[in-house]
């Protein structure tokens, strides 16, 4: 591309898209997109300069050199349709990232899910000694004041997401693989394939790069019989490389102490809870040492990450209950986060679960239903579409009946956020816990209760989204 290009995003309002947005102004680039929905991160974009439309009209390409689409964007979008009309290039948001990287070297963080906070993770210890990275996280990290930053240095930080495949447009010098689960199932054909794509990712690395995963997970463990690329193993429960040992999990951090090749490299200290958290800290370490920082500086910088917008947030307080909001939208996911907020001390830890998508509800219900056993309350609501149109016979007011015939009594179907809203306001007080659960806009209702709103979730701002 050359400076007088001008690049156009449809869906530019996603966290992923106008995080590429927010690159390619500060590149130099001209930018214009669209949107279904107005929201204040258009606003940001628009205030840089960006052109941006409200609504998906033919006319918007004009004047456009090239497209990028969102993995949310169907095939009868009319940008879209006009962009194939005048043979105008289109690039996936994973090939337009590739583009970006190639003037840096590239760290990718992949895996079903603690991609968003690895990766903040990670720009957080870059960040803090001083390499000047460029940064693409899904979900506003504060150090940055928002979800990208444009970097002088050698490093681009990325997500690198697996739910269509476009991972393997990806050219980064270092892999990170957190996990590999069931997921994404309305694109992968059976869970083979999912570790073929994995495995695809990892042998695609140069001769100098190096492969980062966690042989906890068995998927992984499995997959990386067929990958021939340089490998750092991690793992808590499993031998591996790097290591944590006396680990004394808190209410919102934990302790341990690091090793690697069983040789002692000092304590580690977090800021965010959960042995998942200290896991993905486990990667950043991987990454710190083979680029050179020591394992002092990568632990100092690790203290101070506080987490990212939407990933175990505290959201404030009610009549003296907790109110916590997570993105966790896969059973694992899901438990995992359960795990954390369980080891926390409250009297009465509530769940409220918004599902995310038709085709993953479906393909994953019992799953679904079987990963809140560390709540004690479970609330179940409508499915958050995420543009898809419904699945005849596939609703979320079946996991609450699965969850109960596991537990009598202990979930409940309320289908509207303004009636959780209600419930919860009469039932919740002091020694709750109230965890917020999901890929939606379920965060709406711990943020109307912490300040005590009056207002319908009609006119709540715009929920910060991945394409997921």
């Amino acid at each position: 591309m050359v400076e007088r290009d001008r690049v156009h995003l449809i869906g530019v309002g996603g966290i992923g898209m106008s995080g590429i947005a927010n690159i390619l102004i500060d590149s130099g680039y001209k930018v214009s997109g669209s949107d279904m929905k107005n929201s204040d991160i258009i606003a940001d974009l628009q205030q840089k300069g960006a052109e941006i439309n409200i609504g998906h009209n033919s006319d918007n390409v004009e004047g456009a050199d090239k497209v990028v689409i969102s993995s949310a964007i169907p095939d009868d979008n009319p940008e879209l349709i006009k962009a194939k009309e005048k043979g105008l290039p289109i690039l996936k948001r994973a090939e337009m990232v590739a583009k970006l990287m190639s003037k840096q070297q590239g760290i990718a963080i992949s895996g079903t899910h603690g991609k968003t906070t690895t990766t903040g993770m990670t720009a957080t210890v870059l960040e803090k000694n001083h390499l000047d990275p460029t940064i693409l996280v899904g979900g506003n990290l504060g150090l940055i004041s928002g979800n990208a930053k444009s970097g002088t240095g050698d490093y681009f930080v990325t997500e690198a997401d697996e739910s269509d495949g476009s991972l393997l447009f990806m050219d980064p010098k270092i892999g990170v693989v957190t996990n590999i689960e069931e997921d994404h199932l309305d694109y992968y054909e059976s869970r083979g394939e999912i570790m073929s794509t994995f495995s695809k990712f990892l042998n695609n690395l140069p001769d100098d790069g190096v492969g980062i995963v966690s042989v906890d997970d068995k998927g992984i463990s499995a997959m990386i019989e067929n990958v021939n690329s340089n490998l750092i193993t991690y793992g808590l429960d499993t031998e591996a490389e790097i290591t944590a040992k006396d680990i004394e999990l808190q209410e919102f951090g934990s302790k341990s102490v690091v090793y690697r090749h069983q040789n002692k490299l000092g304590e580690l200290n977090l800021n965010v809870p959960g042995k998942h958290n200290l896991s993905n800290a486990l990667a950043v370490i991987g990454i710190g040492l083979y680029i050179g920082l020591e394992f002092s500086e990568i632990a100092r910088a690790l203290k101070n990450f506080k987490g990212v917008q939407r990933r175990f947030e505290e959201q404030g307080r009610y009549r003296g209950a907790v109110l916590v909001d997570d993105y966790a939208h896969h059973p694992t996911e899901l438990e995992a986060t359960l795990a954390a907020a369980n080891n926390m001390g409250f009297e009465r830890l509530i769940a409220v679960f918004q599902p995310h998508r038709y085709t993953r509800t479906k393909f994953l219900l019992e799953e679904f239903s079987q990963a809140f056993d560390d709540a004690d309350e479970v609330i179940i609501t409508d499915i958050y579409a995420s543009g898809e149109e419904p699945i005849p016979g596939v609703n979320a007011e079946k996991i609450a009946e699965l969850i109960n015939q596991h537990v009598f009594k202990k979930a409940k179907f309320i289908a509207e956020l303004d009636e959780v809203y209600d419930y919860l306001k009469e039932h919740i007080g002091s020694g709750d816990l109230v965890l917020t659960l999901g890929a939606g806009d379920v965060w709406k209702v711990g943020n109307r209760l912490a300040s005590n709103r009056i207002e319908t979730f009609l006119n709540s701002p715009e929920e910060l989204t991945m394409e997921v």
